[in-house]
């Protein structure tokens, strides 16, 4: 076993999971709770996306005007929510890696857009937590989880069709 997937390792991943699932727990309950539009922080993208040295780049300032800020009342439902669910998917350790994946994904695309912040810091930690793989959710629900969907998988078992396994 690696030395990242012994139990010992785990409980350090478990005291990152836990911690980045509160910093995006926090995040969407603020968010869904203070009326959040995200209208105004577009807005403030594609205002640094000009200049000698813009902080965003022109091929996401164009996904902002031309498919973003049109949406914006998608988004204005998908962020606060998408933050709250991975939080919680973080802290219970539930659909850890997917909650992994689209946290670092937000995190990326709040860089794209020019931020900084906190930014840096949860996307790295995802990063480490993804590179952990099975030691960050050891302790947590997915530990139960897991083996019981690929079970349920490898029985063959797929929308109620048996599969013909050979051997």
């Amino acid at each position: 076993m690696r030395w990242y997937k012994t139990p010992q390792a785990a409980v350090v991943w478990t005291v990152l999971r836990v911690w980045l699932g509160l910093q995006w727990m926090e995040a969407g309950y603020h968010k869904l709770t203070g009326g959040f539009d995200a209208g105004g922080f577009l807005k403030g993208a594609l205002a640094n996306a000009t200049g000698d040295h813009p902080a965003v780049q022109g091929w996401y300032a164009d996904f902002l005007s031309q498919f973003a800020l049109p949406n914006v009342q998608i988004f204005n439902v998908l962020i606060p929510w998408g933050e709250l669910l991975v939080g919680l998917g973080l802290i219970v350790g539930l659909a850890t890696i997917p909650a992994l994946v689209a946290g670092a994904f937000m995190n990326l695309n709040f860089m794209l857009a020019g931020t900084t912040s906190t930014n840096p810091i949860l996307y790295t930690v995802a990063m480490i937590l993804l590179f952990a793989g099975t030691g960050a959710y050891l302790f947590g629900l997915d530990r139960y989880a897991v083996p019981f969907i690929k079970g349920y998988f490898k029985k063959g078992h797929l929308k109620g069709v048996k599969i013909n396994q050979q051997q």
